[in-house]
């Protein structure tokens, strides 16, 4: 869940998915096309606190055969250093002439959307260093409202809160979130441009019409400037994603999939298609939920199963495990939680001296971690494990809390505090994920 994520409030399609892990080692074999390069755009900060009080933010904004000829390759900025943003975003081209947004890529939430010119409370700056832009209908040659008789408004999937107002009879929406943000607009219809893979060496430049909103009115935490963008794009099931829109329009398979690097230099892919890779094994998706939610059947510390009870990993409305690319790092129920970090203690017992900083569980480490702490497994349905080195699940302390025994390394989990379990970028780093949403 991203540091400025939107999770919007819709009533999906339910739709039974399937999803891939698989460890990546590198990136030399892959196509140069889809190889992005993602820059450090944030400055430092080493509060875990900050980090947790920015997921929960964006955790209470969460959301309660093919015949195209090539994939949609974004590029892709950001870092996914958790205490450098953590942050993914792209660019997308609109209207006619293509006017450019920097918007957030978030896979809790449906709908792309922009700031319109209109907008009374929005940001004018970012700390992220980029200019904040703002679509002007009036200046695009291709752009029109969407109407209250357009599906979104009148069909039995139109979005929540989707309704007909203002002197236009337009088809405005209003999203409120639990963290007492929101964001309020119309639904526009305009032309997205972008670059189709054709294969390895050809990229044709391509658009498509596709329905967006509008955002005439911004409230709560998308205000503040520190975190600013000029909207958020969506990778939800929901009709209205962009993935479902171009797959409907036969542009693109019903796919996308992503890798991010987790070297200081940043870096990743994402695309609307598949990467293949031979290791891929796939887990399915829980059919009829809101989000990209996987079941978790064990967690391994070393070789040795923990002792979780299985209702950890209850699946139900408001429970279970969920795959996020916008959360920093990544949380466990309390169930799950206190044996995961009783285990990794125990593991390196003789070597590392515990330490509780910030309400994290650190450990003041004089060597390597790779050479200290043991490796981690997650179990999914499916046969699909996900295995997590050292520096996947730890992340490196406050450095004003170095000290003579040592550099300190904090378990990067947090403990949830409702019920839900989340992998974020801290665990997505390094593996490729390719979510088939054709599949059954």
């Amino acid at each position: 869940m991203p540091v400025t994520g939107s999770g919007l409030l819709l009533l999906l399609l339910l739709l039974t998915a399937m999803i891939t892990v698989s460890p990546v080692v590198g990136f030399s074999g892959e196509s140069p096309a889809t190889v992005l390069t993602l820059p450090r755009a944030f400055p430092a900060n080493r509060s875990v606190d900050v980090l947790k009080t920015r997921d929960r933010v964006r955790h209470a904004r969460i959301l309660q055969g093919f015949a195209g000829a090539g994939v949609v390759d974004f590029n892709v900025f950001g870092n996914s250093d958790p205490y450098y943003g953590g942050l993914y975003f792209t660019k997308v081209k609109l209207g006619s002439p293509p006017k450019e947004f920097n918007v957030q890529i978030d896979t809790g939430s449906d709908i792309l959307w922009v700031a319109c010119s209109s907008c009374s409370d929005c940001p004018q700056s970012s700390g992220f260093g980029i200019p904040l832009n703002f679509f002007d209908a009036a200046s695009s040659s291709t752009a029109s409202v969407v109407s209250c008789s357009d599906p979104v408004c009148s069909s039995n999937i139109k979005v929540q809160d989707a309704s007909c107002s203002g002197e236009h009879y337009q088809c405005s929406y209003e999203f409120h979130y639990a963290d007492d943000s929101g964001t309020s607009g119309y639904y526009m219809t305009d032309l997205l441009h972008f670059d189709m893979v054709m294969d390895a060496s050809m990229i044709a430049n391509s658009s498509a019409f596709i329905t967006f909103g509008c955002s005439t009115y911004q409230s709560g935490g998308l205000t503040k400037s520190d975190r600013a963008m000029d909207g958020i794009i969506g990778f939800g099931q929901h009709g209205l994603s962009v993935i479902s829109q171009l797959s409907a329009q036969g542009i693109t398979p019903k796919v996308f999939s992503h890798c991010l690097r987790g070297d200081g230099n940043g870096g990743g892919k994402l695309v609307l298609g598949e990467i293949l890779s031979p290791s891929m094994v796939y887990s399915p998706l829980v059919p009829s939920q809101l989000h990209y939610n996987l079941e978790l059947q064990s967690i391994a510390v070393g070789q040795q199963l923990l002792p979780i009870d299985t209702s950890a990993f209850a699946i139900s409305d408001n429970k279970g495990t969920i795959v996020d690319t916008g959360t920093t790092l990544s949380y466990l129920t309390a169930q799950a939680y206190e044996p995961f970090v009783d285990a990794i203690t125990a593991a390196v017992s003789q070597l590392p001296t515990p330490v509780s900083l910030q309400d994290s569980q650190c450990y003041l480490v004089t060597s390597s971690i790779a050479a200290v702490f043991p490796e981690v497994s997650l179990n999914f349905a499916g046969g699909a494990s996900m295995i997590l080195k050292p520096e996947k699940y730890l992340v490196l302390g406050d450095p004003v809390f170095l000290q003579d025994g040592g550099v300190p390394w904090c378990i990067g989990f947090q403990k949830s505090s409702n019920g839900v379990t989340v992998l974020g970028d801290l665990v997505l780093k390094d593996k490729i994920f390719v979510y088939d949403l054709s599949r059954n």
